[in-house]
């Protein structure tokens, strides 16, 4: 595994304090194994600044800004796969190969990890 990369899935996991999903990260940090996710997820799991685990948990994790190109290959995997949700595609798009995407909507994100052509883990929080 090169990277984690994160869905909003993984993050409700971890408020939930799913215990499989925190011994994921502590394992990730322990490795050095980088955790990323992108902004859009961000916005997918915060409500409140009282949300004090995912405060503190956002700090260790590199937040992807996507650009207008991101955008565009998360249209046309959209396009592709006949799906509709823009997050998960931006998920894929930030994905490399031998990544391990941590989700909680396996089956879209197969779709549309199958149609980037990518080599990756998925599994869930």
């Amino acid at each position: 595994m090169s990277r984690l990369v994160l869905d909003a899935g993984a993050f409700v996991a971890y408020e939930k304090g799913d215990a499989r999903m925190r011994a994921r990260l502590t394992a990730a940090r322990k490795h050095d194994i980088e955790v990323v996710t992108s902004a859009p997820v961000v916005g997918q799991v915060w409500r409140s600044p009282r949300q004090v685990d995912l405060a503190r948990l956002l700090p260790g994790i590199r937040v992807d800004a996507p650009g207008e190109t991101a955008a565009r290959r998360a249209g046309e995997l959209l396009a592709k796969t006949k799906t509709t949700d823009v997050v998960d595609a931006l998920v894929v798009v930030l994905a490399r190969d031998h990544d391990t995407i941590v989700t909680s909507d396996e089956i879209d994100l197969r779709r549309l990890v199958e149609a980037a052509d990518l080599d990756v883990t998925l599994v869930k929080p």
